[in-house]
């Protein structure tokens, strides 16, 4: 059972809950920073300035990362939004960020740091990046279909982030194939980059069906959820971005016939895709004007607009040096464009966002040092509810329902009593995202003899 209904309490009060936890989603921050300073160093034209520009703005994406991963692992809240059905759906976001600043350090840093550092500094982040990658992959669509429970029009573009990082790690290590020594080593690397290719694509193929299916037989998204439309065109742009780089680099590994293989593959499939992502970015671009039309409200999803075009940017330039085509050279340059508008407009909300957080710190810290009675905290409760389900609408007893703000983060999380209501007081008016989660699935082996025989099962949520 999952549900996310918005609330929007009437009166402004103080948050009995901790300050609200710092999501996953925020690493979409370093992702977009640094393709900004990545896409840069791809485009087919050069002009005066941009990559000492694109270093400055390199240098931003690895005091975020550094940040916001020191930030997330001090608060704990690791198993807290593996357990949330749409949190842990951006677990993807970390990897991709260690990834994505890795290569601006081989493409950018080696101006500061030189060339050997800039090649361990990668090394360590894409691998990093990829044993991330890899295990959220796998991990995210397990708890999918073992541990959290969907309605049928639950699918939404965040869906794509636990399988988009192998096919970024796939795209940022033909980077490292060039400088890995020859023979089985730099075999192994380019093989392994075209496997997390194939895994990644097919697997965000399979998520791409099941969005549009959803858009199709279901109302259209609104809200915060609407940028995420986009991580799809992220997910194909990147294909095509990995499919160049490999090919660029396949010669100096695979035999003769099988590295022009790659180059055709990377030509004709490239352009195949990308076909389809211009697709998906009108579409997104349509939705998203609709949405704001009606009130597009601040969230970290807003950053989804960002690496996806960075994406669409790096694909258009790979094929326009593989084809020399005018009109790709052009597109590459137009939508790069827009990508640094984009980049600046959601940076400077995110940074207006962070302030305001900043400056409510001070006065929440004194709220909870001030002693409250009993009575009062009642008064203060201004969301409550119940928890129902089947068609007779029983209420459902100890299911957890989570709180989450505008821009994502968890602000509370509860039980439900017996008769299946829950409450969260202290709460300052804003819109608000409601979660309700049922109890996990449990699996347990059991020999049946044919004679009769009791069975009983406990279910329980893990502890956060």
């Amino acid at each position: 059972m999952n549900s996310s209904p918005c609330a929007a309490p009437s009166a402004p009060t103080a948050n009995r809950t901790t300050r609200p936890l710092l999501g996953p989603s925020w690493f979409a921050a370093v992702m977009g920073t640094g393709i900004v300073a990545n896409a840069a160093v791809t485009l087919p034209w050069s002009f005066s300035g941009l990559r000492t520009a694109a270093m400055v703005v390199w240098l931003g994406a690895v005091l975020l990362l550094i940040l916001l991963a020191v930030g997330y692992l001090r608060q704990r809240a690791l198993r807290l939004h593996a357990g949330d059905p749409v949190m842990a759906q951006f677990f993807g976001a970390p990897p991709m960020a260690l990834l994505t600043v890795g290569a601006g350090t081989l493409l950018l840093g080696r101006r500061l740091i030189g060339l050997e550092a800039a090649l361990d500094v990668d090394w360590v982040l894409w691998s990093l990046g990829t044993v991330l990658g890899l295990v959220t992959a796998c991990t995210v669509p397990y708890l999918m279909v073992t541990r959290h429970r969907f309605a049928p029009d639950a699918a939404f573009g965040g869906w794509l982030m636990p399988v988009v990082p192998p096919m970024v790690s796939a795209a940022t290590g033909a980077l490292l194939v060039p400088h890995t020594p020859a023979g089985q080593p730099r075999l192994a690397l380019l093989l392994g980059c075209y496997a997390m290719l194939g895994l990644g694509l097919v697997a965000a193929l399979l998520v791409l069906a099941m969005i549009y299916g959803r858009l199709v037989h279901h109302e259209a998204p609104t809200g915060t959820v609407v940028p995420t439309v986009w991580i799809g065109v992220g997910a194909l742009g990147q294909s095509v971005t990995a499919l160049g780089a490999l090919a660029a680099v396949a010669p100096s590994t695979l035999p003769v016939p099988y590295a022009r293989g790659t180059a055709v593959f990377a030509l004709l499939g490239g352009i195949v895709v990308w076909g389809f992502a211009m697709l998906w970015l009108v579409l997104a671009a349509g939705l998203t004007v609709r949405t704001i039309r009606a009130g597009l409200p601040f969230a970290p999803t807003w950053w989804s607009f960002i690496f996806p075009v960075g994406a669409c940017v790096t694909a258009t330039s790979a094929l326009a040096a593989r084809t020399g085509s005018k009109p790709f050279v052009w597109t590459a340059v137009v939508l790069y464009a827009l990508l640094v508008i984009a980049w600046v407009v959601v940076a400077g909300r995110s940074l207006c966002h962070a302030a305001g957080y900043i400056r409510r710190r001070p006065v929440a810290g004194h709220a909870r040092r001030r002693p409250v009675r009993a009575e009062l905290r009642r008064a203060a409760t201004v969301l409550r509810g119940t928890v129902r389900a089947g068609a007779d609408g029983r209420p459902v007893s100890e299911a957890r329902v989570t709180l989450l703000d505008p821009a994502g983060d968890v602000v509370g999380m509860t039980l439900t009593g017996k008769d299946g209501s829950y409450a969260f007081a202290d709460l300052e008016g804003d819109r608000y995202t409601v979660v309700a989660a049922g109890y996990p699935a449990r699996a347990t082996p059991l020999a049946f003899d044919g004679s009769g025989q009791d069975f009983d099962l406990t279910l329980a949520h893990e502890e956060g």
